[in-house]
């Protein structure tokens, strides 16, 4: 992350452009004092440049902050950012006043280069073309047993190369190993393809590090106020922008027409699978389809982010969470054994997953709990922006104006005592059960890790199943603690909470 926070320009002009931007800065503040007297506005919490400095530790400096005011704003010379852990304000900005808080055109711009027109930074019929063909193919029985099966043998496949480590004793990254079985998984289930990441393809490698790098300067952007001048004169953290960009396109492009290949020699046996891609090129050949390769492009990209990373990264905070709480991995294990009516070690992992069904899927509660858990700890979004689009006012009495990035952080909110009690920061799955031991869901504005509102996450259901089988096929068969256990594990700053570094862990056989 330290390549960003470089500024690549000639001595000179970085003087410039930081007389420019205080003069500017300046300006603001004596506008702002004007507007102060008239409108209740949120209290100021600090600046841009305060950001800018605690970039590598974003998520704590916002949780920080939110200890001490639960509505504010951070100055910047074009504009307020105001951030809220309040659940009445998210429920009013993502429900009750949906239609004055969208993407607009300021995150349209941050965010186009890399998501073009998909589903997450759009507004509009765009928006609800893709949500309503997305409603669809999440409801149908096809896409859950054919996705289950998929991630069944996903699973296997990661069990096996584990075992292997286990054996040999070795040290592992299961954030790695994840985020490529998370790929493989996706496209075969979004698009019908092999990629075959994690038994060490290298395209497919190559991409999933462009596209890492990708989302980690989309954030940046939000608060380098230069950056589009880096792009324009082609330099510094911009121009590594462009080539991961050029990357992706290729590799996607790729996908695209192999898979219009295939759809034009199998014709109806893989319009009977109906995924996704499957899908919106059938959309295609209508004449009133309105998409070609671009937007199949900006599609796939957008689910990759909703399908790899927010599975794969949970999952990833989870079996760390896990290692520091060894009681929990040890009752997860044992539940597990209980679903399946399975005592462990007596079958392989391949014969695992024929005890691997929705009932049993459905029976372990726990699991399901400790997910949540975590998801509330280690949200895969940590922050969602929202653009105003016309003056208004919070439900908690602070006012927004048009333009505002109005910010709800899911990261601060799982940490905030006034939400969740004095053990806001323990990695408790008891809060979420009953005395019968039964998950009991907490709303939505509270507990934000699935969005709520007309954009909540429609694969919500599918991403705790992909993560039950992944965590208990795993925990079936292997225990897992730090292979380092005085290292201190924190977050890369990225749309998506991934871990810096890796999670290195040690894996022995039950």
């Amino acid at each position: 992350m330290d390549s960003f926070l470089t500024i690549s320009f000639p001595i000179p002009f970085s003087v410039l452009a930081t007389t420019v931007a205080a003069l500017l800065f300046s300006f603001f503040v004596t506008r702002w004092l004007l507007f102060r007297r008239k409108r209740n506005y949120p209290p100021i919490a600090g600046t841009i440049f305060h950001t800018l400095l605690n970039f590598h530790r974003f998520t704590e400096f916002q949780t920080i902050l939110s200890n001490k005011y639960k509505t504010f704003r951070m100055l910047t010379p074009f504009g307020h950012y105001i951030y809220t852990v309040d659940p009445a304000n998210v429920e009013y900005i993502l429900k009750t006043n949906f239609s004055n808080y969208g993407k607009g055109d300021f995150n349209y711009e941050v965010m186009s280069d890399f998501f073009g027109d998909g589903i997450f930074a759009v507004d509009g019929e765009k928006w609800r073309q893709q949500r309503k063909i997305a409603s669809f193919e999440f409801s149908t029985k096809v896409l859950r047993d054919y996705s289950s099966h998929t991630f069944k043998k996903s699973a296997v496949k990661l069990a096996e190369i584990i075992s292997e480590l286990a054996s040999s004793n070795q040290m592992m990254d299961i954030q790695d190993l994840l985020m490529k079985s998370g790929l493989d998984s996706i496209f075969k289930v979004g698009f019908g393809v092999e990629l075959g990441v994690l038994s060490g393809q290298e395209e497919g490698k190559a991409f999933s590090n462009a596209f890492d790098e990708a989302s980690c300067q989309i954030l940046y952007r939000y608060f380098d106020v230069f950056w589009k001048f880096k792009r324009y004169l082609n330099v510094g953290s911009e121009a590594k922008m462009k080539k991961n960009i050029q990357l992706i396109d290729d590799f996607v492009y790729g996908v695209i027409s192999r898979k219009t290949k295939q759809l034009a020699k199998q014709g109806q046996d893989i319009l009977e699978k109906g995924d996704f891609l499957t899908r919106f090129l059938q959309e295609k050949e209508k004449p009133s389809g309105g998409i070609d390769n671009k937007y199949l492009r900006d599609i796939i990209l957008n689910f990759m982010i909703a399908g790899r990373d927010t599975t794969a990264g949970t999952l990833s905070w989870f079996f760390y969470m896990l290692c520091k709480h060894p009681s929990v991995q040890d009752k997860i294990a044992i539940e597990v054994q209980a679903a399946t009516q399975m005592q462990e070690g007596k079958i392989t992992s391949n014969e695992f997953g024929n005890y691997l069904n929705e009932d049993a899927i459905n029976d372990m509660q726990y699991l399901h709990a400790a997910l949540t858990e975590t998801l509330r700890l280690y949200p895969p979004v940590p922050m969602e922006v929202k653009y105003c689009f016309s003056d208004d006012t919070l439900p908690d009495g602070f006012c927004v104006n048009k333009g505002d990035l109005v910010c709800y952080q899911p990261y601060p909110m799982g940490r905030m005592k006034f939400l969740w009690g004095d053990d806001a920061c323990e990695f408790k799955p008891e809060r979420w059960l009953n005395e019968g031991g039964i998950f009991v869901p907490e709303s939505p504005f509270k507990f934000t890790a699935f969005q709520a509102g007309p954009r909540i996450c429609l694969g919500k259901e599918f991403a705790y199943r992909q993560m039950k089988i992944v965590a208990a096929t795993l925990l079936y068969f292997f225990k897992f603690e730090m292979w380092d256990s005085s290292r201190e594990v924190r977050s890369r700053t990225m749309l998506t909470l991934q871990i810096d570094g890796g999670l290195h862990l040690r894996v022995m056989h039950r």
